[in-house]
């Protein structure tokens, strides 16, 4: 298993470095590969707590996973984790696997008791149900997107 150095922050704690990395990983994935343009810097952030997974290459931190959790109430009844990332130069390793067991964890710790949602791609409907989550949407389009909701 990867070495991964797991770091959960509201967005006010976290250092202008920690915040660079995060929003240059989604603009890249997000924004870039996946060709989404949209506003992903948005008002939701400053009230989230964020879960960034730290790698060392050649010595110094690199960010190769990300996701941010938001309680509940604040984008909907359930706690919700978004914006589920890993950059390129680590996928293909299970870092997705480590990034969403730690995320649902957190989560879980944070607002015990509570449901998790979260709006998936629609091709990773398998990968999320292996954590537990459960479809509860038909197919829809998010930035041209096929998605769904799915709840654990």
């Amino acid at each position: 298993m990867m070495a991964v150095r797991w770091q959960w922050a509201p967005f006010a704690a976290l250092d202008g470095a920690a915040v660079h990395a995060m929003l240059e990983a989604r603009q890249q994935v997000f924004v870039l590969e996946q060709r989404c343009l949209y506003p992903d810097i948005d008002a939701l952030d400053r009230d989230a707590h964020h879960l960034l997974g730290w790698c060392e290459r050649d010595g110094a931190p690199v960010l190769a996973a990300y996701l941010r959790c938001l309680a509940p109430g604040a984008h909907a009844p359930e706690t919700v984790l978004g914006r589920v990332l890993t950059t390129a130069a680590w996928r293909g390793q299970g870092l997705g696997r480590q990034l969403m067991d730690e995320g649902i964890r957190r989560a879980e710790a944070a607002h015990p008791g509570h449901r998790i949602r979260l709006s998936a791609q629609a091709h990773l409907e398998r990968f999320y149900a292996g954590f537990g989550f459960r479809r509860v949407s038909d197919v829809y389009l998010e930035d041209d997107i096929p998605h769904l909701a799915m709840l654990r």
